[in-house]
């Protein structure tokens, strides 16, 4: 069960910096009293902002900090769970949440809202929705059960019911059925890929069964031919290579033969300049009788000596060109002889280039060919390990293959409890079996209030309501105190079935001007008395607040009242 003790704010709506302290668990019913504005709903957002981390009302979290401090607000709620005290603090600006356990802080290394979860999940074992139907009663906010969608009212019955274990078995469910999935998605391309491998290797080691002897075979009688290729070719190019050498004896006076000729240009070009020059000193002393340095008269005996003399010189040295014009002309010949050689030799070389390249193309095939017998050699020698591998591989096959009938059969399991965890499987049976207690307790209270109808819901949450004479209606045809009377007999019957099933039991009930519209005299009477059942009956230890603006009506009917005021823009509690 769920004491609450005490709850404390300041900074909260129109509350200021002073903490605003109730205690929860000193009265078995409390009046709370205050004019309009004056804070007495405050306690109704302080509760579920500190359990929850928002407001009863629609109010923003920014509209919660008080608008004349502008900070500071914070919010405390104690309270007990058998022999653990709880305390929990929340804040703005600062922003803070905090859960004490004994008056120890308990670790805040997870997120805010992991922080939230292990409240709700962990510790009250409640959540926003099912604490405001079966803690707080509000006129102003409030939706009421029957105004709730059809999923949440599923999940108010199954918090109630301590149900919503299969829902959360669901969820788990489904994040197993979706790893099974993957895993079977992962197993079929393993299974498929193994299988592509099985027959791959299959065909690899037949392949070499088939191939090896004729490749090789094949490849031997290759590499036979084009060795004698390679022989024919280095035959060639001995023949050739002597044929050279004997040319090159043929020539060798080459060098000698080309500087004789070399010397004898040079020296016939040096006798043709001495003839020219003997021409020019010919016709100088037949053209001139005086120097042409001294200016004095050339005897005429000189000149015709002088003339004479160099057209003696002029007669050797011509004599000897044509001499050298012999020699030359013979040592052409042999040049040309040697040329002609130098030319057969230079197609001899080339063709051992020819050959040379035809004996390194020859050279490489042969290597080629013996690689590959050798790689044949070694894929022969394989087939033993392919073998190996191939029932590896089939052993693989054959644990996918059980994997995957496992997997199938963990499928089938799955697909079974889903439809069993199915709001329409084990959960309906469930809620089936509480829906007649269920609808006895609405009755109850709907009969205790003088509202004389027959409510009932089914497993669907959806209402038949019947008058006593048969006549249908819904929820939505009747009265706002019709309806408020149908509102608090839900609310004390989920009180009553969440106590009966321990799921969410607490001391703490608190209504919200429930008795200021909607209720005539005949109905607060009747409620009166049900108030006074839980709270003098076996019920004894449920603590409920009651906030209203009748307080001179109801002054009296309570053990105590608390009333709000306004002093200085700042609600507070009346001493």
């Amino acid at each position: 069960m769920i004491q609450f003790e005490i709850i404390r704010w300041k900074n909260f709506l129109s509350t200021g910096n002073v903490f605003t302290e109730v205690a929860l668990n000193k009265n078995s019913n409390t009046l709370i009293i205050g004019d309009n504005g004056a804070g007495k709903s405050t306690i109704l957002d302080a509760l579920t902002f500190g359990l929850f981390g928002r407001p009863f009302r629609s109010v923003n979290k920014a509209q919660l900090i008080n608008s004349i401090n502008q900070g500071g607000t914070v919010v405390e709620i104690e309270f007990s769970i058998g022999n653990k005290k709880y305390i929990v603090k929340r804040g703005i600006k600062k922003n803070f949440f905090q859960i004490y356990l004994d008056g120890s802080l308990l670790n805040q290394d997870a997120a805010i809202r992991d922080y939230q979860e292990f409240l709700e999940k962990t510790v009250l074992k409640l959540n926003y929705k099912s604490f405001t139907q079966i803690v707080l009663l509000g006129s102003s906010t409030f939706i009421p059960f029957m105004q709730l969608k059809t999923s949440d009212r599923r999940a108010i019955i199954e918090d109630l019911l301590d149900i919503e274990i299969f829902s959360v078995m669901n969820q788990l469910l489904k994040s197993k059925v979706a790893i099974n999935k993957d895993t079977t998605g992962t197993v079929d391309i393993s299974l498929g890929l193994a299988r592509g491998e099985e027959s791959s290797t299959k065909h690899l080691i037949e392949k070499l069964k088939e191939n090896k002897t004729s490749q090789i075979k094949k490849n031997k009688k290759d590499i036979k031919e084009h060795e004698d290729y390679l022989e024919d070719y280095k035959k060639k190019n001995t023949g050739i290579d002597q044929e050279i050498e004997k040319f090159h004896i043929s020539i060798s006076d080459e060098s000698k033969v080309r500087e004789e000729v070399k010397s004898l240009l040079t020296y016939k070009s040096d006798i043709e300049r001495g003839i020219l020059q003997s021409e020019e000193d010919i016709e100088f002393y037949e053209n001139n009788k005086e120097c042409n340095v001294c200016r004095q008269d050339i005897p005429e005996d000189f000149r015709e000596k002088m003339i004479e003399l160099f057209h003696g010189k002029m007669h050797q040295m011509s004599s000897g060109v044509v001499k050298l014009g012999e020699k030359l002309s013979e040592m052409k010949h042999r040049t040309d002889d040697i040329d002609k050689v130098l030319g057969k030799i230079q197609g001899f070389k080339n063709d051992i280039i020819k050959n040379q390249n035809s004996i390194q193309v020859c050279t490489q095939y042969i290597n080629k060919v013996s690689n590959q017998n050798d790689e044949i050699s070694q894929m022969i020698d394989d087939i033993d390990i392919k073998k190996s591998t191939l029932e590896s591989i089939k052993e693989n096959i054959e644990a996918y293959t059980e994997e995957r009938e496992k997997l199938s059969k963990e499928k089938h399991l799955y697909e079974l409890a889903t439809t069993l965890l199915k709001d329409t499987g084990i959960k309906t049976r469930i809620i089936k079996q509480y829906l007649p207690i269920i609808n006895k307790l609405i009755n109850k209270y709907l009969s205790a209030m003088d509202f004389y109808i027959t409510f009932e819901l089914d497993e669907n949450f959806n209402e038949t309501i019947k008058s006593r004479h048969r006549d249908e209606f819904t929820y939505a045809s009747f009265s706002e105190g019709e309806k408020m009377r149908i509102d608090l007999a839900l609310l004390f019957t989920w009180r009553a079935v969440a106590k009966l099933k321990n799921s969410v039991n607490t001391n703490l009930l608190v209504l919200d001007e429930v008795f200021d519209s909607s209720l005539d005299a005949s109905g607060t009477d009747e409620f009166l008395k049900i108030l006074y059942d839980l709270t003098h009956g076996t019920s004894s230890n449920i603590n409920v607040f009651v906030i209203s603006h009748k307080g001179e009506v109801l002054y009296d009917k309570f053990e105590k009242t608390i009333k709000f005021q306004k002093q200085k823009n700042f609600s507070t509690l009346a001493a």
